[in-house]
């Protein structure tokens, strides 16, 4: 006998080609929804929060607009997905990661329409993006070892990043800034050593690279404005005075003077605690909580200037950056580590006051200031920047490069091609779809900048067909243009993040063939 109902009440199941539609159409809509964010005459987007304050941020990066969506489709999910791990690993190419892999699955529901069964088409797609990424590989360069043409490499890659983002009208400045703060950190990684204070006022051009480091304080009242060859001791530890700290103690005195007594020994116990930490010969102290009036009042009689309530970034950084490390007890100075650096000052960016740390241990570290009109600008252009930042350090590490502006796309497009026409049976419609889905990116490009995209790509193809074409897409005149002429380049990790992670998303998608929703669990009445 059939069973009827194998799962619980409201629960779904979509099988078959249902299931298929709905994830298709899913990814297709996700994909449809950043398509007119790429390129650098891409659109943004507003996205407002439903919860308090209303949030409201303006941005056309891939990967903040996904992870900002609440999503109800399972297909849709795994876009958002790779867009967060292309943003994590490369930090350029969230967007163009989503619409190629919409693209493999609008293209792969015609083929499965036409009959072909989705495990040919993974293999197909499997071959192709193999193919694909050879013909990168051939056609990449490499200035490693000629430090001019690498630095003039990273300011290229640098500004064709920017180009589509907020800070495409300076991009020069902003690329120059990114690549001077990338250069010094010598070939680590860690953008933790580069901070971003954002200071709204003055114009996103009055933005500037400082070495050393700013920390977002003021300085305490009747400490020393200036340090010169500072010995820092970065710490975490309670400076308010200690209290009875047991609850619901109660002292019960005879009479004022106990009171007083009480008072007094607090006080020696603080008095203890500060000789303690001034017995370590440092002449600047930095706190993560709150430093009393009492203490402080003793740091400045010591000629010690110190500095309460760093937020947490703050002090972690400073200790990164100055070689200390973060203190919470006193009582043996010799195995606490100490920063160093030449100059401790106070400086002004518009109306705040800060404290500069320049000539710091970490010769890496420095701070990016941004100004700007408002706060939503100063945030996109943060984020602009922080792409900037992590495709260039990865381009440090891997030194290849690519031309921009649809070409790479173009140039794997036609050795997929080309392998359609050599294989056979029917993976070869699915090796054509993939090089069809490539083709959209530059199409999307021209179609966002209000060119004529069928007539682009098609002189495109054709110049492509002559050896050696360095032809791709100038959205400014609205033709084909030389890449390399115009010094539009990529960074080759981020071609190759997208390629292979789109292709396995749009396969793994393929391979659905049911979705089974759970029924949402009862609220028990508890009577």
């Amino acid at each position: 006998m059939a069973v009827d109902n194998l799962l619980k009440d409201e629960a779904t199941e979509e099988k078959g080609e249902r299931a298929r539609m709905a994830s298709f159409i899913g990814a297709m809509a996700i994909a449809d929804l950043v398509k007119t964010t790429l390129g650098p005459k891409g659109m943004d987007k507003i996205l407002q929060s439903t919860g308090r304050g209303r949030n409201v941020t303006v941005t056309n990066d891939g990967a903040t607009i996904l992870k900002s969506l609440h999503i109800d489709n399972p297909a849709a999910k795994v876009l958002v997905d790779i867009s967060k791990v292309q943003d994590d690993e490369v930090g350029d190419g969230t967007t163009s990661v989503v619409v190629l892999a919409g693209e493999l699955l609008r293209e792969a529901e015609k083929l499965v329409a036409s009959k072909i069964h989705p495990m040919t088409i993974i293999s197909g797609y499997r071959m192709a993006a193999e193919c694909a990424r050879n013909a990168l590989s051939q056609k990449v360069t490499d200035n490693k070892d000629d430090g001019e043409k690498f630095k003039s490499d990273l300011l290229k890659i640098a500004m064709t990043t920017l180009s589509s983002k907020i800070l495409s009208q300076d991009k020069e400045h902003f690329a120059k800034l990114a690549v001077d703060a990338v250069m010094r950190l010598k070939g680590s990684t860690n953008l933790e050593a580069i901070q971003i204070i954002k200071k709204p006022g003055g114009s996103l051009r009055d933005s500037f690279l400082d070495e050393g480091f700013i920390l977002d304080k003021k300085i305490g009242i009747g400490q020393p404005k200036r340090i010169e060859n500072a010995k820092i001791l970065v710490a975490n530890t309670a400076m308010d005075t200690d209290k009875v700290k047991i609850y619901g103690a109660r002292v019960r005195v005879d009479s004022m003077s106990r009171v007083a007594e009480i008072e007094g020994a607090e006080k020696d116990k603080m008095r203890e605690k500060v000789q303690k930490i001034i017995a370590h010969g440092i002449n600047c102290f930095v706190n993560r909580q709150l430093i009393y009036n009492f203490p402080e009042e003793l740091f400045a009689d010591a000629g010690i200037l110190a500095i309460e309530h760093a937020d947490f970034d703050g002090i972690e950084r400073l200790a990164l950056v100055t070689g200390g490390e973060i203190a919470s007890t006193f009582d043996n100075p010799e195995s606490v580590k100490l920063g160093h650096c030449k100059l401790i000052e106070e400086i002004m960016i518009g109306e705040d006051k800060l404290i500069h740390f320049s000539g710091v241990e970490m010769g890496q570290a420095c701070t990016i200031v941004l100004r700007g009109a408002s706060f939503h600008v100063l945030d996109e252009a943060e984020r602009s920047l922080h792409d900037a930042l992590c495709v260039l350090s990865q381009t440090v590490i891997d030194s290849r490069v690519l031309l921009g502006g649809g070409w790479p796309e173009m140039v794997m497009a036609k050795d997929v091609d080309e392998l359609a026409r050599r294989t056979p049976g029917k993976k070869s419609h699915a090796i054509e779809a993939f090089s069809r889905a490539l083709l959209t990116i530059p199409t999307t490009i021209a179609d966002n900048a209000g060119l004529d995209s069928a007539e682009l790509i098609s002189q495109l193809r054709a110049e492509h067909h002559k050896e050696g074409s360095n032809a791709g897409i100038d959205v400014i005149t609205g033709s084909v243009g030389d890449m390399a002429e115009l010094g539009i380049s990529e960074a080759f990790k981020v071609k190759q993040a997208v390629l292979l992670s789109a292709t396995e998303a749009a396969e793994m998608i393929l391979r659905v063939d049911e979705i089974i929703t759970c029924a949402p669990r009862k609220r028990e009445d508890r009577m």
